[in-house]
């Protein structure tokens, strides 16, 4: 852990399994406390907490479905009693669920995408700005939004809810941006590329691997630990001109 002060107090939606654990875990490393928030994956969003906790930091796994705004305000309302005052979100969240046709897609399919995957950023991002924003009486803080390069590249054929959905994600970052920068708030996406986690097993048809090689300039998938890596910089001092970007980490694809 990290033996320096504080970062503050960091919470990551989605953070049971993948690219969300991986934020969680290298960000309780640079000091902050974790909210580990988690839709399904108890176990995993339990045991991360604790090994976080195991090793000198503070977590807290906090259960909640992000695309309920009812259930987001909960969510922040359970992270400020045990927590204290949040000073970063990453909006990581998201499904892909199996792929179909447009023809194919009832109305409950797509609002539950766009619920978790785009709607969820709307709910967590308002309930930050009103504790960090300095128009409410906050001391600032960094917003990171998760998209995807299938935003611009439009995913494989019968993806086009997940692209959609991720697409929303990029307009909202940068739109957002330019709302609450004034208030202390910066804000920023990522969008990776290939990274190999759970979420790919709705393709069990497709070869990631080899598809990364042929699309990639660098020829290869990318880790969970570089998209975090990525992350955390956005979130910190480092980072203090960086606003109302969408950062690619995708090997170039």
């Amino acid at each position: 852990m990290n033996s320096g002060s504080p970062s503050g107090v960091l919470l990551v939606t989605g953070a049971g399994r993948g690219i969300g654990a991986g934020i969680a875990r290298m960000g309780a490393s640079r000091g902050y406390a974790v909210c580990v928030n988690y839709g399904r994956s108890q176990i995993e969003a339990e045991t991360l907490a604790n090994d976080i906790e195991a090793a000198g930091g503070r977590a807290l796994a906090v259960q909640a479905d992000v695309g309920d705004a009812d259930q987001v305000a909960h969510l922040f309302a359970t992270m400020d009693a045990e927590l204290g005052p949040l000073t970063a979100l990453v909006n990581n969240a998201g499904i892909l669920e199996t792929r179909q046709s447009l023809e194919d897609m009832e109305p409950e399919f797509l609002g539950r995408i766009f619920a978790v995957n785009t709607f969820s950023c709307f709910y967590c991002a308002g309930q930050a700005i009103k504790r960090m924003s300095t128009a409410h009486g906050g001391k600032g803080g960094a917003i990171v939004n998760i998209s995807s390069k299938a935003a611009v590249l439009g995913g494989l054929p019968g993806w086009s809810h997940y692209a959609a959905s991720n697409g929303a994600i990029d307009s909202f970052t940068i739109s957002l941006a330019r709302e609450v920068g004034p208030q202390g708030i910066r804000v920023n996406a990522i969008r990776p590329g290939v990274i190999p986690t759970d979420i790919q097993n709705a393709a069990t048809d497709v070869d990631f691997p080899a598809a990364a090689r042929q699309t990639t300039s660098l020829g290869r998938m990318g880790t969970v630990e570089e998209v975090a890596e990525a992350a955390l910089w956005l979130l910190s001092p480092q980072a203090s001109y960086v606003h109302g970007i969408v950062l690619d980490v995708s090997g170039g694809r």
